[in-house]
């Protein structure tokens, strides 16, 4: 059985954790597998956007326990190997030139919350539960750290780090993981509606935009002027851009919406 589904709906690629009867825990052949269809993702000059979502009745439960009893036995430099595959997972994923969504249904624990971290948008049930639980298990959550303190920030992130306490969607929500609650049964119209917005700007700007943000977070403004001037005279002047701000002045939708 594959660890992840994959399935096309026009310019919407979408990946599914399929690891049900372990509720979609990481194991080596789901990191593999989710680093290989992110790299995929990136060549495919023909997608819009990505949904990133899990089989069953949760969408991803952290790390497998038999994956984990296997790293008792390892060395440090297994450790680290295991650990730096991880990491190029979310680091593929996390730097996609394509809007990610994240799909989140049941509970998101440990590296689930990490894979939130790097989704652009995430829409979650509104049972949806979270938690940075590996002090628990006497470890820590090193590798997703980056991703989760840029979004939920230093305060949220010494409360959840520090005692890997469970927390709800609403609180997800407030600490800025996630952007929007519904009804699990609401999930897949609250995805189309956000697909639908993704889809109605230039694909060419959003991958831009989406880089720009990862380049000035937390810049002083004086220090990107250059970057950030350019990179609209470039886009104004591209074809891309030229189509837009003409479909716009002609009150007409520009080549990129169907």
């Amino acid at each position: 059985m594959p660890s992840i589904l994959t399935s096309r709906d026009g310019p919407v690629l979408r990946l599914t954790l399929n690891r049900p009867e372990v509720r979609n825990a990481f194991d080596e052949q789901l990191i593999a597998a989710l680093t290989a269809a992110a790299a995929e993702a990136a060549e495919d000059g023909t997608l819009r956007a990505v949904v990133l979502g899990g089989n069953g009745k949760t969408f991803c439960a952290g790390a497998d326990i038999g994956w984990m009893s296997k790293a008792i036995a390892y060395t440090q430099r297994e450790n680290l190997s295991d650990a730096e595959d991880l990491s190029r997972m979310l680091e593929r994923l996390d730097t996609l030139a394509l809007p990610l969504v994240g799909r989140i249904h049941g509970a998101a624990l440990g590296g689930g919350v990490g894979l939130a971290a790097v989704c652009d948008i995430v829409v979650a049930a509104e049972d949806a539960v979270f938690a940075l639980s590996e002090v628990k298990l006497g470890i820590v959550p090193a590798v997703v750290a980056p991703y989760v303190l840029r979004k939920i920030g230093v305060s949220a992130a010494r409360e959840l780090f520090l005692t890997g306490a469970r927390f709800s969607a609403a609180r997800a929500k407030e600490i800025g993981l996630v952007h929007e609650i519904v009804p699990v049964e609401d999930l897949d119209a609250a995805i189309g509606r956000r697909l639908t917005e993704i889809l109605s700007a230039g694909p060419k700007a959003v991958g831009i935009a989406k880089a720009l943000i990862r380049e000035i977070a937390g810049a002083n403004p004086r220090d990107v002027i250059g970057l950030t001037t350019n990179t609209i005279a470039s886009q104004r002047v591209s074809e891309e851009g030229q189509e837009g701000l003409l479909a716009f002045l002609e009150k007409r939708k520009p080549h990129w919406i169907a």
